[in-house]
């Protein structure tokens, strides 16, 4: 039974259907919906009034997208959403923030985060043990020029990849490509430090070029963009880690290929799986191959 009061409030009563009690908010407008009302969104639910205009301010791209990946009668594990890509923009945020830090007189914060092999392996460096650094490498960088390219690239595929994706992928194949990069550091070159979000970034360059031929997408630019990049961490004076693209690329097209594989809602569980298996994966090459080389 509820109270006088309890019933009186309307926001305890779906908008649409005033006499069926719930508890439930539309994440866009915030108002109570009840089950018959809610739509699966990748955070929470949705109206139907806010899935309307979601669907209407659809880009073509979008649309393309949503046609491939499967029908609306189909639930989806990684569904077209609508709305500003929260994730990329918090990512550079968080990222210029230390990167401001890294002004700091005294304060060594690039010393703090920077990735060096030498930070797995405390019994043969004398390093301490510090393995969120495959991490933390992302956040800080060499330069205003090296911070803004990769900010800038991270922006212009965050705001295509991160709604195809869903917010919460769009972030474990960013976090996926950082750790990709620093394990293909850690392997191929592990006496060299690592500094720079570029293995984060090109695993949106590998995912959206996966993605992209799956779609039947004219991805003739972005291969050439992919290649021209990978082709300057080779030139001399440049100073940059291929390594890290080249893991985060590898990393990125399979996080990529996994969610295209697994992108109906009765796959959900396959996809967390394989996603669990592959980050496995590269935290036991990364300490397993590197050490190996060492002592042969």
């Amino acid at each position: 039974m509820t109270s006088p009061e309890f019933a009186s409030n309307s926001d305890n009563f779906c908008y649409r259907h005033p006499d069926r009690q719930s508890f439930v908010l539309c994440q866009r407008c915030m108002r109570t919906i009840c089950p018959e009302c809610q739509t699966q969104a990748a955070v929470g639910v949705i109206c139907p009034e806010c899935m309307a205009a979601e669907r209407k301010n659809r880009t073509p791209a979008q649309k393309r997208a949503q046609r491939r990946w499967g029908r609306r009668s189909t639930a989806v594990a990684a569904p077209v959403q609508s709305g500003r890509p929260l994730v990329t923009y918090g990512i550079i945020a968080v990222t210029a923030f230390f990167g401001l830090l890294q002004l700091i007189p005294g304060l060594d914060i690039t010393g703090m985060l920077l990735f060096a092999a030498g930070y797995l392996y405390p019994d043969l460096s004398g390093f301490p043990f510090q393995p969120w650094r495959l991490v933390t490498a992302a956040l800080v960088h060499s330069g205003i020029w090296h911070i803004g390219l990769n900010m800038l690239a991270l922006w212009m595929l965050g705001r295509s990849l991160e709604p195809m994706l869903g917010r919460w992928r769009f972030l474990i194949l960013y976090v996926l490509g950082a750790v990709g990069g620093s394990v293909a550091v850690a392997i191929i070159a592990p006496g060299t430090p690592t500094i720079g979000a570029s293995g984060a970034v090109f695993a949106l360059f590998g995912a959206l070029l996966v993605i992209g031929l799956h779609m039947g997408a004219n991805m003739t630019g972005l291969f050439v963009l992919l290649g021209i990049n990978l082709v300057i961490g080779f030139i001399p004076g440049f100073n940059i880690a291929w390594q890290a693209h080249l893991g985060g690329a590898a990393v990125g097209a399979l996080v990529g290929l996994i969610i295209l594989r697994t992108r109906k809602r009765s796959q959900r569980t396959w996809q967390i799986l394989l996603l669990v298996a592959l980050t496995v994966l590269l935290l036991a090459a990364v300490f397993i191959i590197p050490p190996l080389l060492i002592l042969a």
